[in-house]
C-alpha cells in the first residue's frame, strides 16, 4: 500500500514504528508514504485523497472540479471555511472560503487505494468561480475549459437565455452580482469564428533517413522542439538540450566557404532552404517532396575510373569558365538550388556523381556519391596533394580509408582531390540504414566549439557507445598518434565520427563503430601554421608529445599497457615502411605541390626518428 492514513489503513502506533524503521516516510500528520516509492508521484496520484483527508468538509472547486484532480503543475483547488494554502511535496492544495449558498456535487475520484465519493462545485457554481475577480482559483480555467461548462449548460437548460438565467440565480443568493453578470454575457454571445493568428515565422520540416520520415523539427519562432515519429527506431536524432537544434542535425549544417555563398542568416533558413544533407539526411517541408529527391547509391566506384591515384574518368564539374568568373563562383551557383547537397566542414568542397560511364558531375538532382575537394588559394593550392599523402600515409599505417584519386582540373587549376563516400549504401538490393555522427554530435558540443574537446572526452564517449569498444579505443589511440606523427593540427571534433548502421526492422544499431579515416592532412606545410598544434589535447598537453603521454591517454582509456605499447610499435614500424615506399604525388613536380610535398615527407620523417 504506498499510501498510509493514520484512521484508515493504518493506526498511529503502527505509523510510528514503521516510520522509526525506516519503512514508510511522514509526511505530515496521519499521512505515510513507503519509503521505497516514488514519493512525489504517490502524492499526486493520491492528490485528491489526501485532501479529503485533510480537509473532510471542503470540496473540490475551481479547475480541479473540471479534472477531478491536480492541474499539471501539482496545484488542487479546494473550497472551505477558510483560506489556506498547504504544500506537501510536489502538491500544493489550495483553498478559498466558500460563498454563502454553494451549490454542491457528488463526484467518484479513483485512484491505486479504489474509488472515493467526493463534493465539487456544481456545473453552475463551477461557472461563476471562472469569471470571479482576483481570484488564482478563476485563473485556473482556460477558454477550452469555460466553453466546454458552458455548452454543457445549454445543453441542460435548453437555451443560451435560460442557461444564463440558471446561473444568475445562484449568482444573485451569493451576492456574486459581478461574476453573474460576466457569466451572463458568455453564455449569450453569438459565435464567432475565432481565426487564430499564426506566428508566420514558425514552421514545421519533416525530417527522413533514406527516404522515410522519422520525426519532424519545429521552430515556433522562439526555440527548436523535435519529436520523433518512431520513438521505437534507431535513436539517430536526439535533443539533448531543449530548445536547442539537436546535435546531429546541428553537426550537418554548412560552414566556412559555403555558409558564406549560401548566406544564410541563421540555422533557421539554412534548414528550411536545403534539403539534402549529409549521412543520407534529407530535411522537407512538405512530404511529397521526399520521392523527387535522388536516393544516394554507390553504384559506381572510383577504383574503376583510376590508374596511379589519378581519375581516368570525365570531370564534368565547374572550372574558371571565362576572365570574369573565378572557379569559386562557379562551384558557389551550384548551390543556389536545396536540390544540391549541403556539406559541413571549413573547406571548399562540392557534392558530387560518378556514373556509370566514369564521368564525375555535380550532384544536383542526381545521387551524391563523392566528394570533390578543390585546391585553395592563398599558399593553400597544395592542399589536395598534402591531403593525398596523408591518407595513403594512413592507408599504410592500417587504417580503413575510402578510395581516393587526384583529378585533372580544366583551365590550368591545380590537381583536386576526389573522395568516394563511405555512408551510403553500396547496391539497390542494400537495405540497411547508414549514418554518420562526428564527434560534436555525440558529446552535443557546437560546430564552432570543434577544437575545445580532448581525446580523454572522445574515449569516455565512446566506450559505453560502440559496438566493439576496445578496437575502438585502440584505434582512437592510433589515431592520435598518427595524427601527431604526421603533423595533423586539424583532427578536430568534426574529423573523427562513428559510423552507425541499422538493419532492416531493428529498432537499435546492430553496428556502431569509428569511421574509416578521413580529412587527415598534414598542417605545418601551409603558411602561418609551421607551429601548428594538435587540434585536441591528450593528456593535457597539445605539443612536444612523447611515447609516456599516449600511455597516458592509454590507461585512463581502459587500455592496457601492452596492448597500447603493441599498437604504437606497429604504427610507428607501418608509417616508416609507408613514408619510404611513398611516391610523390602526380602532377605536383617543380610545382608549389611538389615541395609542400616534399616538405611534409620531411616533417613526418623526422617525428618519427625523433619519437619516443
Amino acid at each position: 500500500m504506498p499510501l498510509h492514513l493514520v484512521g484508515e489503513n493504518i493506526d498511529k502506533t503502527r505509523g510510528f514504528r514503521q516510520a522509526e524503521a525506516g519503512k514508510i516516510v511522514h509526511l505530515m500528520r496521519g499521512i505515510y508514504v513507503d519509503a521505497d516509492d516514488d514519493i512525489d508521484q504517490t502524492v499526486r496520484t493520491h492528490a485528491v485523497r489526501i485532501a479529503k483527508y485533510l480537509y473532510p468538509n471542503a470540496y473540490l472547486s475551481a479547475a480541479s472540479a473540471v479534472l477531478l484532480g491536480p492541474m499539471r503543475d501539482g496545484r488542487l483547488f479546494l473550497t472551505g471555511r477558510r483560506v489556506q494554502r498547504q504544500r506537501i511535496r510536489t502538491l500544493e492544495i489550495i483553498q478559498n472560503k466558500a460563498p454563502d449558498h454553494p451549490s454542491v456535487a457528488q463526484a467518484v475520484v479513483g485512484d491505486d487505494m479504489g474509488e472515493l465519493r467526493v463534493d465539487v462545485s456544481s456545473l453552475r457554481q463551477r461557472f461563476l468561480e471562472a469569471f470571479r475577480i482576483r481570484s488564482e482559483h478563476a485563473a485556473s480555467f482556460d477558454e477550452t475549459m469555460k466553453e466546454g461548462i458552458a455548452a454543457r449548460l445549454i445543453e441542460e437548460y435548453g437555451s443560451p437565455a435560460a442557461a444564463a438565467d440558471a446561473v444568475f440565480k445562484l449568482a444573485r443568493d451569493n451576492d456574486w452580482l459581478d461574476e453573474g453578470r460576466a457569466a451572463d454575457r458568455f453564455l449569450k454571445q453569438k459565435p464567432v469564428a475565432v481565426v487564430a493568428v499564426a506566428n508566420q515565422a514558425a514552421f514545421d520540416l519533416i525530417v527522413a533517413w533514406h527516404g522515410v520520415p522519422i520525426g519532424n523539427l519545429v521552430h515556433d519562432g522562439f526555440e527548436w522542439r523535435w519529436q520523433a515519429a518512431n520513438p521505437n527506431g534507431p535513436p539517430l536524432v536526439r535533443q539533448t538540450t531543449p530548445g536547442r537544434l539537436p546535435p546531429f542535425i546541428e553537426s550537418l549544417l554548412p560552414e566556412g566557404w559555403l555558409n558564406r555563398v549560401l548566406n544564410n542568416p541563421d540555422e533557421r533558413v539554412e534548414l528550411r532552404t536545403g534539403k539534402r544533407y549529409m549521412s543520407n539526411i534529407t530535411i522537407v517541408e512538405r512530404a511529397t517532396e521526399l520521392a523527387a529527391l535522388p536516393a544516394d547509391i554507390l553504384l559506381t566506384r572510383l577504383n574503376s575510373f583510376t590508374t596511379d591515384h589519378m581519375f581516368t574518368g570525365t570531370y564534368a564539374g565547374p572550372g574558371r569558365g571565362d576572365i570574369q568568373d573565378t572557379f569559386e563562383q562557379n562551384l558557389a551557383r551550384m548551390f543556389a538550388t536545396g536540390a544540391t547537397p549541403r556539406l559541413s566542414g571549413v573547406q571548399i568542397k562540392a557534392p558530387m556523381f560518378l556514373d556509370a560511364d566514369g564521368t564525375l558531375m555535380p550532384s544536383t538532382d542526381k545521387p551524391f556519391t563523392h566528394i570533390l575537394k578543390p585546391a585553395g588559394t592563398s599558399g593553400f593550392e597544395a592542399l589536395p596533394a598534402i591531403e593525398w599523402q596523408s591518407m595513403e600515409l594512413g592507408r599504410a599505417a592500417g587504417f580503413t580509408i575510402p578510395a581516393i584519386a587526384l583529378v585533372a582540373m580544366p583551365d590550368g587549376m591545380p590537381a583536386a582531390l576526389v573522395v568516394e563516400r563511405f555512408d551510403i549504401r553500396t547496391s539497390l538490393d542494400d537495405m540497411r540504414c547508414l549514418a554518420l555522427e562526428d564527434m560534436t554530435s555525440l558529446l552535443g558540443v557546437r560546430a564552432e566549439d570543434k577544437y575545445t574537446g580532448t581525446m580523454e572526452r572522445i574515449a569516455g564517449a565512446l566506450r559505453p557507445l560502440s559496438t566493439d569498444a576496445d578496437s575502438d579505443l585502440l584505434l582512437l589511440l592510433r589515431r592520435a598518434l598518427f595524427a601527431w606523427l604526421i603533423a595533423d593540427g586539424d583532427m578536430h571534433l568534426k574529423n573523427m565520427a562513428v559510423l552507425k548502421i541499422a538493419e532492416p526492422g531493428r529498432g537499435d544499431f546492430s553496428s556502431v563503430r569509428m569511421a574509416p579515416l578521413y580529412d587527415a592532412v598534414t598542417t605545418r606545410v601551409f603558411p602561418n601554421l609551421q607551429h601548428d598544434r594538435m587540434a585536441l589535447k591528450i593528456t593535457g598537453k597539445d605539443e612536444r608529445l612523447k611515447r609516456a603521454d599516449f600511455k597516458r591517454f592509454a590507461a585512463t582509456a581502459g587500455i592496457s599497457a601492452a596492448a597500447a605499447d603493441t599498437a604504437m610499435d606497429e604504427l610507428v614500424a607501418a608509417l616508416v615502411r609507408g613514408l619510404e615506399q611513398l611516391a610523390p604525388p602526380p602532377l605536383t613536380d617543380g610545382s608549389v605541390g611538389a615541395e609542400r610535398a616534399a616538405l611534409m615527407r620531411e616533417i613526418v620523417g623526422e617525428r618519427l626518428h625523433t619519437f619516443e
